[in-house]
This record gives C-alpha cells, structure tokens and sequence, in this order.
C-alpha cells in the first residue's frame, strides 16, 4: 500500500534520510521509530507529497506520489505532528474545507462531518471558531479530516500528542478497526509502549537510515534480546544504553 524504493532527501550537505526501503502493506499498522533527528518526519514529509525526495520514490496504492499525485495523494490521510488549522474556520467549515480538497461535497460529507465531530465529542463546538479550541481539540479535528475523504491509507506523525487518556484510547481503537478493514497506516511515533501495543511490524530509523526492521520478535533477534520490551530495544539499536549509563555515571 505505501512503498518507498531507496528514498533520499539532502539538505545542503547533510543527508536526512539516506536510501530507506520500505513496504507498509494493507491491512497493517506500521510503526516508525527513531531518536529526535533520525529522519522520520523527513520521510513522512516526503511521502505526503509534501517533500519531494533527491533519490528515490514513494508510491502510494501503486501511484507515485511525483509522478502522478492527485491519484496518490487521494488515497492518503496525513496527520502531521502539530495541528495548524484555518484558525478564523469552524470546525465544521474546516472540515468542509478538507472535504473540498477531495472534490466531496453534498450531503454525505455533511452526514460524514456529522459523524466525525460526534466521534470526537465535538458536536457543541461545530460552529465555534477553531481559534477557540484547544491544543488536543485542534488535534482531534486535524485527525477528522485527515479522515473526512475515507483514504485507503493514513501517514501519522506523534497521534498521541495533546490527547487526553480517553481520547488516546479512542484513537488507538480507530486505528485497529481502520488496517482490520483492509486500510494501511504508517506511525511515527516516541511514545514506544503505544507502538509496542499497537503496531503489526516496526522499522528503526537512526542517522537517516532504517538499522532495524520486522515484528517485536524480529526485533528482539536484531537486537539479541530474547525478552525485552521495545524500549530497551529502542535503545540498544540506537545506542541509547551508552547514554543511560553516562547519566548513572554524573548522576553519581
């Protein structure tokens, strides 16, 4: 469903993202790891069509997203990392706007933004001004209409940023139901337990490239740590334990 073919981004003379490949079938909830300036978002950026790639490709449903992105593009939610919306909108507005982007409109958009807002206990605040809502609202909405055109994949940068536990949970929910019913999402994310429960196979990306790739117990074989839970896999492949104990060592 997503693919990327040996993607590559430079910036000047430093390379972010150095010839990943990558497959998130269908079907799957495919987790993205990696240690702040790893390259993740880079590779997300470029598979929204946001970025384009140096090298490389993305497809998405077998559609590049260069060479032919509207039909890419169509099939793709992209839920970035921070939530920046038409703030002078409502939320209903937005949403319509979104729609709009997809060419939908009508009364079933109309029953699907109903139905969204609702999902997200964010009826009352349909017609407030976005600017009114607060951080974790504006992520809500953001997923919303990520959602609004029912893409066939979903591309996500830290879901779990300013929502509350109950949204947390709804949304880890959302998700399994979405890859069950045949859609792929790929899911950038630090908060590790959540990717531990969530996500169907994993891939570890440091310095720009991916060191580790497969389910936790292909994981636990890169790593040869038979029982270990992703954080102290996590951070044997990134070389976060030498950190650690630095910081027992200043710690006294």
């Amino acid at each position: 469903m997503i693919r990327l073919e040996g993607l590559t981004k430079h910036y000047g003379s430093f390379t972010a993202v150095d010839g990943i490949d990558l497959e998130a079938p269908k079907g799957e909830l495919f987790g993205l790891l990696g240690p702040n300036g790893a390259g993740k978002t880079s590779t997300l950026r470029m598979i929204a069509g946001i970025l384009r790639p140096d090298e490389g490709r993305v497809t998405i449903d077998g559609f590049d997203v260069v060479e032919d992105p509207y039909r890419a593009k169509a099939r793709l939610g992209y839920i970035p990392d921070r939530p920046f919306v038409y703030e002078k909108l409502t939320g209903a507005e937005l949403l319509r706007f979104a729609a709009g982007l997809y060419g939908q409109e009508g009364e079933e958009i109309e029953d699907r933004i109903r139905e969204l807002l609702e999902l997200w206990d964010l009826t009352r605040w349909a017609n407030e001004l976005v600017e009114s809502y607060s951080h974790g609202m504006r992520q809500k909405l953001i997923i919303s209409s990520a959602l609004i055109h029912r893409p066939r994949a979903l591309v996500i940068d830290e879901p779990m940023v300013g929502l509350d536990p109950k949204a947390a949970r709804l949304l880890k929910d959302l998700l399994r139901t979405y890859a069950d019913s045949g859609g792929c999402a790929l899911i950038s994310t630090h908060t590790l337990e959540f990717a531990e429960v969530l996500c169907d196979r994993l891939a570890v990306i440091d310095g720009g490239r991916i060191v580790a790739y497969g389910t936790m117990d292909e994981l636990r074989g890169e790593a040869e740590s038979r029982d270990s839970g992703l954080e102290e896999i996590f951070l044997k492949l990134t070389g976060g334990e030498s950190q650690r104990e630095l910081t027992k060592v200043l710690a006294g």
